[in-house]
């Protein structure tokens, strides 16, 4: 088995955490990554070292893949500890878990606490629920690696209640550009369908209320995919059962071949198989195949199961995100809902990570009336979120000379060096969360930074870090930006110490006054 560049560097980095006593780790690899793939070559590798690994999961069809693909990719063969099926006696090294089954006192009870050496939870995002979490402590000394899809700082920020760090993260754009994944082309159809009346229970909308609001636009939308997606292979997500087999008989009318599956699906295995093999041209399922189901020659996804949860959203999005022959990208569709009280997961919540940009993407897509590249798109979202922010900062540096000050306010730095990462920073783990120490804050001040806007570790943290890669780099420093930017010229954080330090001898030698020739707004750093 030979992994990827970048599994090879997620295997390692996972690794590395354990060896420094970092116990609970995270792995995020996108949907169509091979997070499977890596967390069966690390098994291999803690078996050969006599470790004996759980591999726990929610439902039976993740456990059913992650022995198979152990066995195909590694050669080791597992035991089951589900239902009937119990590994106790087995000299099989590697389990696969329901956790459903391990959660029960009375089986827990027939495990000591140090049977297993490390845990995998495959889809971790679920991993803070009673059930995992009693399993869990009872192997509490167990390493614990958790597996997810999911790119949401928000839902990081909740399973930073349990796990200690992120070993490695390889993001949706990365893996695209990389040749990965297929690239994405995100359509906002121009209908506005009402969800004012939907109900919210945790934390997201009421399946009830979405089926019901849904019913009246169903005819409309599938006219829409008729113009759009007709010559395609697509998977609908709806809501509700009900609304998923009426969403198939009204496609049928207008031509499509339209099949629907759900959990109590008899032949679901047979319509799943003749869906691959292309006797239908759409899927439509009531949130059946977000998990544990591949088929690589999907080129459509319609989202008609609106969300505010962005694990679920990408899980969605993912179904046709793998790579396939003729399959040049992939289609989303995307729908104006209309509710004035919540933020609505949308095609810029893939890859943006700050509410601005993604808030500026949804707009520009909602614009532009064709489909659009997502990656494009973020960068024009981006290019339009810092000119705005650009306007608010000369403001905000007009203010900042009328001060005495002689350390960078955080805002100008991340501005000035058009650091995307730490504008949209969200601390994610417990330490990160709490406030700056005092070491980090010397330091901060130290290297020219003013710490009193700081409000967490992760945050200084991240500072510090980029400091030193800038001072490696020959890059500006904090107290060149102040200066500089304070007399007019930009982006000085993208400048070379030494053309800084040129420019800023010129204009000490001319008693502090910018020489004649030179305009700030417009000046290049190479002229220095």
């Amino acid at each position: 088995m030979e992994l990827r560049p970048y599994q090879q560097e997620a295997e390692n980095a996972i690794l590395d955490q354990w060896a420094s006593g970092v116990n609970r780790t995270l792995l995020v690899l996108p949907t169509g990554c091979g997070k499977t793939i890596v967390f069966c070559a690390l098994t291999k590798d803690l078996v050969s070292q006599g470790d004996r690994v759980l591999i726990m999961a929610h439902r039976g069809e993740l456990l059913d893949q992650a022995a198979d693909k152990l066995l195909k990719a590694t050669g080791l063969r597992c035991a089951v500890e589900k239902a009937s099926e119990s590994c106790l006696g087995s000299w099989y090294r590697v389990v696969v878990g329901s956790v459903q089954t391990l959660m029960r006192e009375k089986r827990l009870e027939q495990f000591s606490p140090d049977y297993f050496d490390t845990i995998i939870v495959d889809e971790a995002h679920h991993c803070l629920s009673d059930s995992y979490q009693r399993v869990l402590d009872h192997f509490s000394g167990a390493k614990v690696l958790g597996v997810t899809a999911t790119p949401d700082r928000g839902d990081m920020r909740n399973l930073g209640q349990y796990f200690e760090s992120l070993a490695y993260e390889y993001s949706l754009p990365r893996a695209i550009r990389e040749g990965y994944l297929s690239p994405i082309k995100a359509l906002t159809l121009p209908l506005t369908l009402d969800l004012s009346a939907v109900g919210v229970q945790s934390g997201d909308f009421k399946a009830g209320d979405l089926g019901t609001a849904l019913d009246p636009y169903l005819q409309s939308i599938a006219d829409e995919m008729l113009i759009h997606c007709a010559d395609r292979k697509t998977v609908v997500f709806l809501p509700l059962v009900a609304t998923s087999q009426k969403f198939r008989d009204i496609l049928n009318s207008k031509g499509f071949h339209a099949a629907e599956v759900n959990g109590n699906s008899e032949d679901r295995a047979r319509i799943l198989e003749e869906f691959d093999a292309g006797k239908y041209n759409v899927l439509c399922n009531s949130m059946l195949l977000t998990e544990g189901w591949d088929c690589p020659s999907v080129d459509c996804v319609v989202v008609l199961r609106p969300t505010k949860v962005r694990s679920l959203y990408c899980q969605m999005v993912g179904r046709g995100t793998r790579l396939a022959p003729g399959k040049d990208h992939l289609l989303l569709l995307d729908f104006l809902w209309h509710t004035d009280r919540h933020e609505l997961c949308h095609p810029a919540h893939l890859i943006c990570e700050s509410p601005d940009v993604a808030r500026q993407m949804t707009s520009n897509i909602e614009e532009a009336g064709c489909p659009v590249d997502i990656e494009e798109a973020e960068q024009k979202a981006c290019e339009d979120v810092i000119a705005q922010r650009e306007e608010a900062l000369a403001q905000k540096l007009s203010e900042m000379k009328k001060r005495k000050r002689k350390l960078v306010d955080p805002l100008q730095f991340e501005m000035s060096i058009q650091a995307e990462d730490l504008s949209g920073y969200v601390p994610s783990f417990g330490w990160e969360m709490g406030p700056a120490s005092d070491k980090q804050r010397s330091a901060l001040e130290k290297l020219g930074i003013f710490p009193d806007e700081i409000d967490n570790a992760g945050k200084a943290a991240m500072l510090l870090d980029k400091l030193d890669k800038r001072r490696l780099a020959g890059l500006t420093t904090p107290k060149q930006i102040r200066f500089l930017e304070s007399r007019g010229f930009r982006h000085v954080g993208t400048w070379q110490f030494d053309s800084a330090k040129r420019l800023i001898d010129r204009i000490a030698a001319n008693s502090w006054h910018i020489p004649r020739g030179i305009e700030p707004a417009t000046f290049d750093p190479k002229e220095a």
